[in-house]
């Protein structure tokens, strides 16, 4: 029912009550929920019902000295509200009312039941008469389920409302629905982007809970209320014994104190034997309520009843011991809940104990020493904390550490540096000190350190300097380590085999140990799965990559390695955008990127995959931010793989806006960051738009220089993604250099390699190259098979039909135009509108001119083919420049395209022009 009118339709006493209002006998509806249920909601819709159009309808208020309602009209729909709070006059009358109801009476009386002076009585004692013809109803309201309370918070705060605080929402309020309300305007006031669980907490308590609780308390006798203080200090429901132990009570004297709680409604009955607050978040306001001497007590006798319980939450009991005072007692037992938590995979909880712990600075050297390597371990396995860095970096300064400490410490500081922080070379400096530290006192450590360092994804070190690491790390793995330290090497060993297309690949991943009974090794594995299908995707093994994140993603989510499944969640937005599966794409990398905000070097693989998108839809402001937002992937602070892929879009978005010396600038510094790191598979995504842009800038020896090294460093080396790009690579530079006839066959290798991949825009960028040629050639379609060309489809059969006749026609041009009009096709299914509105404008400079319609548009509110196309890249942020470029046109036509479609329209200025008008319309 508190879900509103189509809630309402569904109960039983609806029917007796409609027929009432139409004069057919009388019904009473008793509505009972406690404060903030929406009582007065429910009279309100009721009120709107269509059978009490015609009723004489009277909304009462008890308690406030109004007068009594006239009932001797009918019909009557009477809504009385707060009938708690009626006198003894207005509750005789009510009493009156249901033992003597007329025909055609319709009433609803709502009240508090945890106010009523008689529990279950809303009308007092004795019980009233009902007579026979009244029909007589009880309805109880419910808070509301997590579902409504998502939907409430959509409502409130659109995009920023996260599941956490969801979640944290419907925890906090216990589902009463004016408390979620009242909490979600205070939230809605809030800046952040994103709405988390540590909002709704700061929220604090809503003005109306913390009034109604704070005077329900008063109204407790001084000797009563250390019960409800004790419940406050625990904030969770707890047995009777435990309520006593810690508010210090006596049996006898705590069992009175007890129900005068319960009979104040302080406190309820939250579950059979167990009390609290109904609403959680009222233990707040009474907290603050209780002096500080006193609450230091309860919180050391909860500490104590805590601690007696089976299994013990060691968590709770340091946030007690903590609030008591006691320091060396509070540290053991942050460490005991650190180490449970971190054997039961649950990082992220032993990390934000360990850095809250270590962030006090009273705690002693010699405690640091002992907490500091739990939260490495938990942290470099969880997710990036800038406290946890600061808290390490601090502790492994101290000179007092023992060596295989602070070596211990330097290692997993500078794997957080590398993997999560972004600051390569300060974290490599760290784990070739911890190297050399642990080398003589912790091998197995110090192996783990130079495996470390083989990871040639991060921009520091050559790929010999890794591979020499590696193998120095796996003879002392073998020699002196255990089966976690040799599992941490096989999974850098894995990773790094996959990325180069070594022919031991597969069975390196193979032996990843995912089924090891020590979490440790199952950790590594996790994280060399996850690797493993982030490396065979960028070599363009797309199905196995995908077995492997597949796999990868389970064994991470099992071991509670979030950084590994954040990864791999990353590394499933770049499967998707080179495969096509660009439906909600946009959307998806948006939340990836709000969700891991806090870490921008995984956030990176979203930010450049929302940028491309944005790119190939014509929406070049948008593709700009986001490829070069806070934290987006650069060459010196991501992973090689992303920053060069990155360097390839944010060229190819320079040559469009005929930035030509930005273009060159970028290509030169992306290939020489490659050229020096020898992983040539990772400038797939790059070469050849640094072809392009050194050509078109005018340095064809810089150009050529990219293309012999590309095809030299890819020789013998199993990566279709990277022998893809050489071909449409070397396409480019034949077509610079006008060898078109040659540049037409590489653009239909390059676009075969890329159909069987699959990655359709690729296809369909180097079709449009081969067809571009091809035209500009005038090029026969040559005999040889399995170049990438497919026969022609119905349209270019139909265009080879409307164009047989046609002078000088010939069959390299009929192909190259029905390529086109099948790359238009293929960017539209993807949704690319810019490279679609690109290819028609080609299309139609080419097209014959008897497959036209003949004569001007009609001058209608519709738009012409070309003013649509206009539109859609004016309404997607491009100027007049940019979108002249794309199509080929002038800025003077491109203006006058503009004025007309903002005038057909009927919108205010060409930025209403995207939802004016539908993309892609021929």
């Amino acid at each position: 029912m508190v879900n509103g009118m189509a809630a309402v339709q569904r109960f039983p006493w609806l029917a007796p009550l409609r027929l009432a209002l139409a004069g057919s006998g009388s019904a009473l509806v008793l509505v009972e929920g406690v404060a903030g249920m929406g009582k007065t909601h429910v009279l309100s819709e009721l009120s709107a019902l269509p059978e009490a159009a015609e009723a004489h309808r009277t909304l009462w208020r008890c308690g406030v000295a109004q007068e009594l309602p006239d009932t001797g009209r009918r019909p009557v729909l009477l809504l009385v509200d707060d009938v708690h709070r009626a006198t003894p006059q207005e509750t005789q009358w009510l009493r009156q009312v249901a033992e003597n109801p007329r025909p055609g009476l319709a009433a609803i009386l709502a009240h508090r039941p945890e106010e009523l002076d008689t529990a279950g009585l809303p009308l007092g004692i004795p019980a009233v008469s009902y007579p026979p013809g009244l029909s007589v109803f009880r309805h109880r309201l419910h808070g509301w389920d997590t579902e409504h309370v998502r939907r409430a918070a959509a409502e409130a705060l659109g995009d920023r409302a996260t599941d956490e605080a969801v979640e944290r929402l419907y925890v906090r309020s216990g589902g009463v629905p004016q408390v979620v309300v009242d909490l979600l305007d205070v939230l809605r006031a809030g800046t952040h982007p994103t709405c988390t669980a540590f909002d709704v907490d700061a929220a604090g308590v809503p003005v109306r809970l913390a009034e109604l609780t704070l005077s329900r308390l008063d109204r407790l006798g001084a000797e009563d209320r250390p019960v409800a203080w004790a419940a406050a200090v625990l904030d969770e429901s707890a047995s009777r014994d435990e309520l006593l132990a810690v508010a210090g009570m006596g049996e006898a004297r705590g069992r009175d104190a007890l129900l005068a709680a319960l009979t104040a409604a302080v406190l309820s009955e939250t579950a059979e034997g167990r009390y609290g607050f109904a609403v959680p978040l009222a233990a707040e306001a009474v907290r603050e309520r209780v002096p500080g001497p006193i609450r230091q007590d309860l919180h050391e006798r909860a500490g104590k009843a805590l601690a007696r319980r089976q299994p013990v939450s060691w968590a709770e009991v340091a946030r007690h011991r903590r609030a008591a005072g006691l320091g060396k007692r509070w540290l053991r037992a942050v460490e005991k809940a650190a180490c449970a938590a971190a054997e039961s995979s649950r990082h992220q909880e032993a990390i934000r104990l360990l850095e809250q712990a270590l962030a006090v600075p009273e705690v002693a050297p010699d405690d640091r020493a002992r907490l500091a390597p739990l939260l490495a371990r938990s942290a470099v396995i969880g997710l990036r904390s800038d406290e946890t860095v600061a808290a390490l970096t601090q502790v492994v300064r101290d000179a007092r550490l023992p060596p295989e400490v602070r070596g211990e410490l330097r290692l997993d500081l500078g794997l957080m540096l590398c993997n999560q922080v972004g600051e390569f070379a300060a974290g490599a400096r760290e784990l070739e000190a911890a190297a050399e530290e642990l080398s003589d006192v912790c091998p197995a450590l110090a192996s783990r350190a130079m495996a470390a360092l083989g990871m040639a994804e991060w921009p520091c070190g050559t790929l010999e300097s890794h591979r020499n690491w590696l193998r120095k790390a796996a003879r002392i793995a073998q020699d002196h380590g255990n089966d976690v330290a040799r599992a941490a090497v096989a999974a850098n060993q894995a990773s790094l085999a996959v990325a180069c297309g070594d022919p031991e690949a597969r069975e390196l991943v193979t032996a990843l140990p995912a089924d090891s009974p020590l979490p440790g090794c199952r950790e590594h594995a996790a994280r060399g799965l996850c690797n493993a299908a982030d490396a065979a995707i960028w070599r363009g093994e797309y199905a196995w990559g995908k077995d492997l994140l597949s796999a990868g993603l389970d064994l991470s989510a099992r071991s509670g390695v979030t950084y590994a499944e954040q990864t791999a969640q990353a590394t499933g937005l770049l499967l998707d955008w080179w495969t096509g599966q660009w439906s909600g794409l946009a959307e998806r990398c948006e939340r990836f990127v709000a969700a891991t905000a806090d870490m921008p070097l995984v956030a990176a693989d979203g930010n450049m995959v929302r940028g491309l998108l944005a790119f190939s839809q014509g929406h070049w402001g948008p593709a700009v931010r986001w490829l070069t937002a806070s934290g987006a992937p650069s060459l010196e602070r991501t992973r090689m793989p992303l920053a060069v892929a990155t360097s390839g879009a944010v060229i190819r978005l320079a040559l469009a806006r005929e930035n030509l010396p930005a273009a060159a600038d970028r290509a030169r510094a992306a290939w020489s960051a490659v050229a020096d790191k020898g992983v040539w598979v990772w400038a797939a995504e790059l070469a050849p738009w640094a072809v392009e842009a050194l050509t078109r800038s005018g340095d064809m020896a810089a150009a050529r220089t990219v293309v012999a090294e590309f095809a030299r460093g890819l020789e013998g080396m199993d990566a279709s993604a990277g022998q893809a790009a050489v071909m449409w690579s070397r396409a480019g530079l034949e077509e610079a250099e006008g060898r078109l006839t040659e540049a037409v066959r590489s653009y239909r290798r390059a676009a075969a390699a890329y159909r069987q991949l699959p990655r359709p825009y690729a296809w369909a960028l180097t079709m449009e190259g081969a067809a571009r040629c091809s035209l500009a050639n005038g090029e026969q379609r040559p005999d040889a098979a399995g170049e990438g060309m497919r026969e022609p489809e119905a349209a270019g059969d139909a265009l080879r039909e409307r164009t047989a006749g046609a002078a000088g026609a010939d069959t390299g041009r009929f192909d190259a135009i029905a390529s086109l009009q099948r790359c238009v096709h293929e960017y539209g299914e993807l949704g690319a509108s810019y490279d679609a509105a690109r290819a028609r404008a080609m299309l139609r400079s080419h097209q014959p001119a008897q497959a036209r319609r003949p004569g001007r548009p009609a001058q209608t509110g519709q738009l012409s083919a070309r003013e649509g196309q206009v539109a859609e890249l004016a309404g997607g942020g491009l100027t007049n420049r940019e979108i002249a470029t794309a199509l080929h046109l002038s800025p003077r036509t491109v203006e006058q395209h503009v004025a007309r479609a903002i005038r057909k329209m009927g919108v205010l200025s060409r930025h209403d022009l995207a939802q004016a008008c539908p993309p892609g319309a021929e």
